[in-house]
């Protein structure tokens, strides 16, 4: 496991909220506890299969206050047009897919309107493919993410207009 992706699984369990996280794989645990003000504390235990089983490699404890990453490019707009629409926003990190395969339509296009449960995009996160389905009903009004796209956890995805 490389030190950004732990990097990364710092920043997320922060924002989580979640108390303590373990991680568990062949050669690799790690556990991040995450204190008052948000300060994570980790411990990163790998085993080499090469030496003694008994010999272990432990990184001292991270602060959780890891160099935030480049902002994502956001259009301008006016907070006066968006404050009128509800903000769609990724329940998990991942990549996100507009279309259920490369060869179908996508989900949603602007100007399409929405149920609540209309399955709005997919985002893949391990492996796995989670359905975001629409927790509102109305109009969308803008989509803020590109196809194939990497997204953080809460990250804004549609502008729907609920009129």
């Amino acid at each position: 496991m490389e030190l950004k992706d732990i990097q990364n699984l710092i920043k997320f369990v922060a924002k989580s909220g979640a108390s303590e996280v373990k991680l568990e794989m062949e050669d690799v645990k790690i556990t991040i506890r995450t204190g008052e003000g948000g300060k994570a504390e980790t411990t990163y235990i790998q085993q080499i299969p090469a030496m003694a089983p008994a010999q272990q490699q432990v990184m001292p404890s991270a602060p959780a206050e890891v160099p935030a990453a480049v902002p994502a490019q956001e259009a301008p707009s006016t907070a006066e047009d968006d404050s009128k629409y509800i903000t769609i926003k990724s329940p998990i990190i991942g990549t996100l897919y507009r279309k259920p395969s490369p060869d179908k339509p996508t989900f949603v296009e602007v100007g399409d309107t929405v149920a609540v449960g209309d399955v709005l995009c997919i985002i893949e996160a391990m492996k796995l493919f989670n359905e975001i389905e629409s927790e509102v009903s109305g109009k969308i009004v803008k989509v803020l993410v590109d196809d194939s796209s990497p997204v953080e956890f809460d990250q804004p995805l549609f502008l729907v207009d609920p009129s």
